[in-house]
């Protein structure tokens, strides 16, 4: 079960790929169900942000906590996809199911266009202009008061300015389902935090996990055995774009409007804090992250203006007093409980 928590586990075992089947099939079996109760709407809601956020973080992960990447633009992908899904529903009056592939790949040139500004650069430097990038975005988007069409006598803007982009459309999940629509958006989300995560497990398990760990690690030994660092990084930046720009259009799908508020750096900071309490470079760490800090956060939903502050502070612990986050927690209870046995062990023979 160690591996299981451990990035650093021989790549492509069969025991860890036999240990994340024992953790996912059930997680999956369980999430698969939760319509079947008929919960509240606002129980299937929230699920439907943990999907969301879950993929978002995950991917994050594949380039902060594995890549070594200190990239700030995860947001400024996901609002990408969600506006093109918009723009493209709206002005070219597209199904967002073939619009959603688009936001798909066009997160990933969007991505290709950041890490050929970024990643020649190392650390600190790489974060500040990530996130002068997504701070550019979102700018651009709230300062948009030209008019490009006419509704009626309203001007509306190409990107629709401090409004939002609205009126494009759905999954077309209300007039199958009726009253019980948010349970397609659900399935949906489900299906695509699964497909993130296999390609995670991929990643992480297998050859490219091991290289990409490299050049976190000891960037000189891989340089000296012939890993491309710029190629690998931007092919990792590049891949954890797709599925961050489906859950861009898969939002502005189920809430119907896009705008600026996903760039917010509240926002950003719950997400990031996802990831470093869950445990970074780990398989499961951003989606138990995702859980846990959701779960908090509902607990606390009365006291808004303490949010932040708490957020900062949850960073600041888990970064100093924890840093492998609550997967690294358990990893370390596991190794004492299993030194333990052997030692026992040892003594009855």
């Amino acid at each position: 079960m160690l591996s299981l928590f451990n990035p650093s586990n021989q790549l492509g075992r069969p025991s860890s790929l036999r240990l994340d089947l024992s953790v996912g099939l059930p997680l999956l079996a369980f999430l698969a169900i939760i319509p079947i109760f008929a919960p509240s709407n606002y129980l299937i809601g929230q699920l439907i942000l943990f999907f969301l956020w879950g993929t978002v973080v995950t991917q994050w992960n594949l380039v902060f906590g594995v890549g070594g990447i200190f990239s700030l633009a995860q947001m400024a992908l996901f609002a990408f996809g969600g506006f093109v899904t918009g723009i493209i529903g709206l002005y070219l009056g597209w199904s967002l199911w073939a619009a959603l592939p688009l936001a798909g790949f066009g997160s990933v040139l969007f991505s290709l266009l950041v890490g050929l500004a970024c990643l020649r650069l190392r650390g600190p430097y790489v974060a500040l202009l990530t996130l002068a990038i997504a701070q550019v975005m979102y700018l651009l988007i709230i300062t948009d008061t030209d008019c490009f069409y006419m509704e009626g006598v309203t001007c509306r803007n190409f990107t629709g300015g401090t409004r939002g982009l609205a009126k494009y459309g759905d999954f077309g999940f209300r007039d199958l389902l009726g009253a019980k629509w948010a349970i397609g958006h659900y399935y949906m989300g489900l299906v695509m935090l699964v497909l993130s995560t296999i390609m995670s497990i991929a990643i992480i398990r297998g050859p490219l996990g091991l290289a990409f760990r490299a050049l976190r690690d000891n960037p000189a030994y891989a340089l000296a055995r012939g890993l491309d660092r710029f190629k690998y990084q931007l092919f990792v930046f590049a891949m954890s774009a797709f599925f961050t720009g489906i859950a861009g259009g898969v939002y502005a799908g189920h809430f119907k409007v896009i705008g600026a508020n996903v760039l917010y750096l509240s926002l950003l900071l719950f997400l990031l804090a996802m990831m470093i309490v869950g445990g970074m470079g780990r398989v499961w760490g951003p989606i138990l992250g995702a859980a846990a800090l959701m779960l908090a956060d509902e607990a606390l939903k009365d006291y808004v203006e303490w949010r932040n502050i708490g957020l900062g502070i949850v960073i600041a612990l888990f970064a100093m007093l924890w840093p492998q986050g609550i997967v690294g927690a358990l990893e370390t209870v596991w190794a004492r409980l299993k030194r333990r046995l052997r030692g026992d062990g040892a003594t009855a023979t």
